[in-house]
């Protein structure tokens, strides 16, 4: 347990010192304006491209990204001031928006079931992943022993996994009450734990998989291979949000990186990265 801890550690790191450092790069090249983003772990690492491409054409600005708040965490610090762009998942509330925050759509990606590498597994069917996450199904085909690794009980990744049936539901609940079961509290850390446990099966946002580059089995849900495709014609039912909040004291530089964002251009960066854009239809 520790040594994976210290995996998912060691990755978090290693992914906001590459931020870090190469927004560090951009602001030794201009005259140091910085967008402050935080937010939830998929939507922050599809920002990824998204800033370096937005580097090359405006060499002023750097970034500050640090560990990933998530959705709630990161809306309580654009409303504090601490941060200008939160990337998240959920809708603001009333209360939000009462004291000034402001969203927009961007799009979807799909949350789709992924397993360690070394699980030859190409689909898996509503029940079996009910048997898989309730406990009833113990081993994978070639004797590994099956490794669930959970999200907290009111992530957002929890509740669109157990809107797929009933069942899934229980099975769920059921996987959480279990004595011993791994709880990844991020979209990164989540992704290592699966990738570096023999065995492991989870949850991802599809941004997140083809983003951070890790080596993870991203299996077919009913015959059905999630994807931006699958996504715009309903045959693929799970799907992660993806929203830009802010509030009125938007400062130029992130107002002028958020127009970027939704251009063309930003769209289709976003596209390559498995985000189905609002109103592109594909």
């Amino acid at each position: 347990m520790n040594i994976h801890r210290r995996r998912i550690h060691s990755f978090s790191f290693s992914f906001f010192l590459a931020v870090f450092l190469f927004c560090a790069g951009v602001q030794d090249a201009g005259a140091g304006e910085t967008i402050r983003i935080n937010g939830s772990g998929a939507p922050l690492e599809m920002m990824r491209p998204l800033i370096e491409a937005y580097g090359k054409t405006k060499r002023g600005v750097s970034f500050e990204i640090t560990k990933p708040l998530g959705s709630s965490g990161a809306i309580k610090a654009l409303l504090a001031g601490a941060i200008d762009i939160a990337v998240v998942s959920l809708p603001l509330q009333p209360e939000d928006v009462a004291q000034g925050g402001i969203s927009r759509p961007f799009g979807r990606t799909p949350l789709a079931v992924v397993t360690h590498r070394d699980i030859r597994l190409k689909n898996l069917s509503t029940r079996e992943l009910e048997d898989i996450y309730a406990g009833r199904t113990k081993n994978w085909p070639d004797g590994e022993i099956v490794r669930v690794i959970l999200r907290p009980r009111e992530d957002t990744e929890t509740k669109i996994l157990k809107s797929i049936s009933p069942g899934m539901a229980a099975a769920v609940a059921a996987a959480h009450q279990r004595q011993g079961m791994r709880i990844a509290l991020t979209d990164p850390e989540s992704n290592e734990a699966v990738s570096g446990t023999p065995g492991g099966i989870g949850t991802a946002a599809l941004a997140g998989v083809l983003a951070s580059r890790l080596p993870l089995n991203v299996v077919t849900l009913n015959g059905v291979r999630p994807s931006r495709k699958t996504l715009a014609d309903g045959t693929y039912p799970l799907a992660k949000e993806i929203l830009f909040a802010t509030t009125g004291k938007l400062p130029v530089a992130a107002s002028q990186f958020l127009e970027f964002v939704y251009s063309k251009r930003g769209h289709a960066l976003a596209g390559k990265y498995g985000v189905l854009v609002a109103g592109s239809g594909k």
